[in-house]
This record gives structure tokens, C-alpha cells and sequence, in this order.
């Protein structure tokens, strides 16, 4: 059994976290070019990478998809339930299972749960919010509603403190017409982006050729944005923190101002603007540190941040209706 002691953030040696780096922003990048890049052999490469994923430190690669592409917006819900244990559980059964949810996170403070549903139309988004609350309504105490403009996704920074620039999600809403290979292609490499092209083809039933060139199709039209990787973060005792933050102004030229100084921040790991709010992400080894930036982040804007509320995310589930999505 591995020591505690050997899983915490500060046991990671520095080339396991520039390659925990480097994974998040390509992780189908090959361990020749990683290796040629870290100035180490490719054995070495290989070899941290595998002790990574058995110390379950590295827990998926995934590609990150861009809805807006393929015609659907994200809706945001925030929720707070009322403390029934057994009703909470068919909830988030429902939320599991539902075939509509892009993503959700448990988390502690405001809210208890937030998710994100993916539609193509706002009338479709009402009859899924109306189906949710009159089936839960005994354990729903309150919610809020928000839809998602744009999200810029950093790269794991705090591993190595070096700043990288971000990927673009969401945007304008464009329905790329995709064919049932793409939909299978995306359905095989959401949550395995390392697969081959060649077992890809033997699990589609095409060639490599005609997988080469449909990913390469699909990142054009900006559907595939990234090859990222997930962390366990718990082995790691980092903390997920949510910043929703309310403002008293906001324009174009304050938003630059805001992502100028927000991408400086290593520990920044989501800035999401909605329609209502602004929502950052930090990874951080404390809520003290969490604290700290946002103080910091107050100091700087004092007269466009009205309030900031904060919830410490307990888990943060990617895609688990997104098989639905792809299911055509």
C-alpha cells in the first residue's frame, strides 16, 4: 500500500508535474515528442506516466467538445436541497441517468448541486427544467438559473507555477452537421483520447484513414477544442473551489482587464462567464489560499465585483449524459 505521504502534491517530483502539464494541454501528444520537449528519454517518459496512472494521480484522458458547435447551448442550474439523505440519492440518480446533463458538481456552501444541461432551444431547456423541479420538488428548497456565454479551460498550471494560454469553449452556436461516424468517433474518444486511430477503425468498423481524416474534420470546425487529461485531485489533497461572483458592471473592456489578470493566476483552472455571472475555478492546497486570491482578485476590481459567493466542489462529473448526445 502506497505511503499518504507519497501522493501529496508536494512528492511530485518537477518532471512529473511538467508532464501532468503537458498531458492537460495535449494529451495525445506521443511520449517521443514529450520526452524531445522535457529533455528526457522516452522511457522515462513512459515509465512516469504509467506510475502516475497507477497511483490513480492521472484518472482519464479526455476530449474536451465544444457543444456550441454541434448546435447546443449549456443552462446552468445551481440548487440547494433540503438535508434528505435517500431523496438526495434518487436526484442525483436522475441526474446520472437522465441523458440531458453535459455536467454537474457536488459541492458546499451555497449551493448543493450545480449542472449544466445541453439544448438546442430554449423551449426544450423550460421542459426539462420543469420536468426537474416537479419531480423533486419535495427536496428542492431553492434554485437559480444562468446559460453560459463562453468558458476559457487552463491548463494545469499549478503543477509547474508556468503560465500557458487557454481554450476557448462555447461562443457562437453553430449546428455542424455531423453523421453518424462522427457521433461514434466522438462517443469513443470523449472519455479515451489517447486510442489510436487504428483501434478506433476496428471498433467503428471504417479505416484509419477515414478516422485520421474525420478527427481532423472535427477539430476544424472547432467541436474537438482539446486532448486534456483528469486528476484525482484527492490524492493530491488540492481543493476545488468555485468563485460565483455578481457584478455591478461588466463590459468588454473590463472583461479583458479581468482574463488579463485572472490568467496570471496559476491556480486558475475555469473562468466561465454567463449570462448573469462570472464563475472562476481555482485549484489551491487550502481554503486559505483560495481566500487569498479572491481577496486579491477584490482589491483589483472593487468597483465591478458587487459579491462573491463561494462552494468548495466535492466532485465534478464531465459528460454523463453526453452518450445521449451522441446516440443518433
Amino acid at each position: 500500500m502506497l505511503n499518504m505521504e507519497q501522493t501529496k502534491l508536494h512528492s511530485l517530483n518537477q518532471l512529473d508535474r511538467k508532464i501532468l502539464q503537458e498531458l492537460d494541454i495535449n494529451s495525445k501528444n506521443p511520449t517521443s515528442k514529450l520526452a524531445k520537449k522535457l529533455n528526457r528519454s522516452r522511457q522515462t517518459i513512459e515509465y512516469r506516466i504509467n506510475s502516475l496512472k497507477k497511483r490513480e494521480i492521472i484518472e482519464s484522458f479526455n476530449t474536451a467538445i465544444n457543444t456550441y458547435k454541434m448546435g447546443y447551448k449549456l443552462y446552468k442550474f445551481y440548487i440547494k436541497l433540503r438535508n434528505i439523505p435517500d431523496e438526495k440519492d434518487k436526484f442525483l440518480e436522475y441526474i446520472r441517468n437522465s441523458g440531458k446533463i453535459y455536467w454537474f458538481g457536488i459541492c458546499s456552501g451555497k449551493y448543493d448541486i450545480i449542472l449544466a444541461v445541453y439544448s438546442k432551444t430554449d423551449s426544450n431547456f423550460l421542459n426539462i427544467r420543469n420536468e426537474l423541479i416537479s419531480n423533486f420538488k419535495n427536496i428542492i428548497i431553492d434554485y437559480d438559473m444562468d446559460i453560459l456565454v463562453h468558458t476559457k479551460q487552463y491548463a494545469k498550471m499549478y503543477f509547474t507555477n508556468q503560465i500557458t494560454e487557454s481554450t476557448y469553449f462555447g461562443g457562437e452556436v453553430v449546428d455542424n452537421k455531423l453523421d453518424k461516424l462522427d457521433h461514434r468517433i466522438l462517443e469513443k474518444i470523449v472519455n479515451n483520447s489517447t486510442i489510436s486511430n487504428y483501434e478506433l477503425s476496428k471498433q467503428i468498423n471504417t479505416t484509419p484513414i477515414t478516422v485520421r481524416n474525420k478527427i481532423k474534420k472535427l477539430e476544424n470546425t472547432g467541436i474537438i477544442i482539446q486532448y486534456r487529461i483528469g486528476v484525482n485531485l484527492s490524492k493530491l489533497d488540492l481543493e476545488l473551489y468555485k468563485a460565483i461572483i455578481s457584478l455591478d458592471k461588466y463590459n468588454d473592456k473590463i472583461e479583458k482587464e479581468i482574463l488579463e489578470y485572472i490568467s496570471n493566476i496559476p491556480n486558475i483552472s475555469y473562468y466561465i462567464k454567463n449570462i448573469q455571472r462570472l464563475e472562476l475555478e481555482f485549484v489551491v492546497e487550502n481554503f486559505q489560499q483560495y481566500y487569498d486570491i479572491i481577496e486579491n482578485i477584490k482589491k483589483k476590481f472593487p468597483y465591478v465585483i458587487k459579491s462573491v459567493d463561494v462552494v468548495l466542489m466535492l466532485t465534478d462529473e464531465w459528460t454523463p449524459g453526453f452518450k445521449n448526445l451522441l446516440s443518433i
